[in-house]
């Protein structure tokens, strides 16, 4: 019998390392960019 680790888990957290990686990537570009996506709708409103 030939032993073989399990990776299941090794998977899972690194499936959890890339959400979260990601996860932070659209944070950060929202705080940059939120921004002036409100200002664009705030003139929007105005100019109605």
């Amino acid at each position: 019998m030939i032993y073989q680790p399990r990776e299941e888990g090794q998977g899972l957290v690194e499936y959890a390392l890339i959400l979260v990686l990601v996860a932070v990537v659209v944070i950060v570009i929202l705080a940059l960019i939120g921004p002036a996506v409100g200002n664009i709708f705030s003139n929007i409103v105005v100019n109605i």
